[in-house]
């Protein structure tokens, strides 16, 4: 599966000069008689009010109603790039960077400039851009993302905006309208107006099995034939009333283009992220601390008749203080039916910390409701501890140690790191630091004790845990 987000280069030819005035021609009106006829000009006889009302249907109605809250957006990529070795030899650099632009959609869902888009759109970007229908740029600002439902907040300093108005994604109908509208490649088409393709809601639920590219988690979408393309990630998906119901993300095709299987994220989902990052700047991931077997079949057939198995239990989460024991089966949570991982997978990106959920479990051959208070993963409410500006790390407790697999009895695990630190040093988010040249280290402060002992003395030796193999970075702190 590709997304849509993607790099373009097309050539463009746009045509200049000014429209045509109206103007008198003679035609023949009998053998020896001119008579005078007025032509109107192309632009006259296209006004809105010569527009016979017949031709206005649902459809038009619903894309005026939201195209004015559709915008472009733009971001500026940048990467670390090797210069080819003759370059080097006559006197180039080794090493540079380079530019890559990127493009998608989003749209406004806050009179004050707030812009919805897919995290994907704006991931790694150093700067980003906006564009509104009218072609007006505005510089913006990453309020936050969720790169697990692929969904972004953008803010720019704008006021008394169009806002597209938020529909109700838990009761479409099976072919119903869809209509998917967004910017493929942007301005290359001359203009900043959105492009419009329409079809139906083709299935609701759709869980992705295949691989993608990122992070994120396409479960529980909302499927259509609309045609998505290129540049349409984080436009609207709306409905025959005008409502926006979905998110455009992803589309499933061998060749890169539409094929009619395109795929939005349902909009109650897109509100409940917006409304955690506008709060928190970050999304709260819910955690039960299940762990479930996975099936090892090719088959897609044989995983979507798996079944939800609970493989372990992380001790003190609130799975384990629910009851649930390893050799479960999750038959059912709140009204959602259990089929298999994936309907699972579903069901968490719905729940919120803080809240319950009501499960029905399935132990041997009798079945019995349990209630789980949702928790945050342990990582993310464990104290952190900010180590040279552009590194955060968490104590790795037995909680987080069951939860990530790790398979160190103790460290620090990378919650956060800069792509410069990541880059200069190899090391990721995730990775969990285990020893500092022959310091073992118990915690995060030991982490941060060690490197101010040795800024600017020495070669420094971090060994790392990453995918339960042990690794080594060399690096100075000046």
């Amino acid at each position: 599966m590709k997304l849509v987000c993607l790099v373009v280069a097309v050539a463009a030819a746009a045509c200049r000069g000014e429209a045509p005035r109206g103007k008198t021609v003679a035609v023949t009106d009998s053998p020896g008689t001119l008579a005078p006829l007025h032509v109107e000009s192309a632009s006259a006889a296209t006004r809105s009010d010569s527009i016979d009302s017949r031709r206005r249907t649902l459809l038009t109605d619903a894309v005026a109603k939201v195209s004015p809250a559709v915008v472009t957006v733009q971001t500026e990529v940048v990467q670390n790039a090797t210069v080819d070795p003759f370059d080097a030899f006559f006197g180039g650099a080794g090493s540079g960077q380079r530019v890559l632009q990127g493009l998608g959609t989003g749209f406004i869902v806050r009179s004050d400039g707030v812009i919805v888009t897919n995290a994907h759109v704006v991931n790694d970007a150093k700067t980003i851009s906006v564009a509104l229908r009218d072609g007006t740029p505005y510089r913006a600002r990453l309020v936050g993302k969720d790169e697990t439902n692929d969904i972004a907040v953008l803010k720019i300093d704008a006021k008394s905006l169009p806002v597209a108005e938020l529909g109700n994604s838990d009761s479409l109908l099976i072919g119903e309208w869809a209509i998917a509208i967004g910017n493929p490649y942007g301005f290359y088409l001359g203009n900043s107006e959105p492009s419009v393709t329409t079809g139906v809601i083709s299935g609701t639920g759709r869980n992705l099995a295949a691989p993608n590219e990122g992070s994120a988690t396409y479960v529980d979408m909302i499927q259509t034939d609309a045609a998505i393309n290129h540049g349409n990630s984080g436009g609207p998906l709306v409905d025959a009333v005008g409502e926006v119901i979905g998110m455009n993300s992803s589309i499933y095709s061998p060749s890169g283009g539409s094929v009619g299987l395109g795929f939005a994220i349902p909009i109650n989902r897109v509100k409940r992220v917006m409304e955690d990052l506008l709060l928190h700047g970050v999304v709260r991931q819910p955690w039960l601390g299940i762990k479930l077997e996975l099936p090892e079949t090719s088959s897609p057939l044989g995983a979507l008749r798996f079944g939800v198995n609970v493989r372990a239990v992380v001790p003190g989460s609130p799975g384990d203080r629910a009851g649930i024991r390893a050799g479960d089966t999750l038959v059912k949570a709140g009204s959602r039916v259990l089929h298999n991982p994936f309907d699972w997978e579903a069901e968490k990106l719905d729940l919120r910390v803080g809240e319950r959920v009501q499960l029905t479990v399935k132990r041997g051959e009798r079945q019995f409701p349990v209630s789980v208070t949702v928790a945050s993963l342990p990582d993310e409410s464990a104290p952190k501890v900010q180590v040279l500006k552009e590194l955060e790390l968490v104590t790795v407790t037995p909680a987080i140690r069951a939860e990530r697999g790790i398979r160190s009895s103790h460290g620090a695990l990378i919650y956060q790191v800069s792509s410069r630190v990541s880059d200069d040093l190899g090391i990721a988010k995730g990775d969990v630091i285990v020893q500092i040249n022959q310091v073992p280290i118990e915690n995060a402060q030991d982490v941060q004790r060690a490197l101010n002992a040795l800024a600017g003395r020495s070669v420094i030796h971090m060994y790392f845990e990453r995918g339960g193999q042990i690794y080594s970075t060399d690096f100075m702190v000046r």
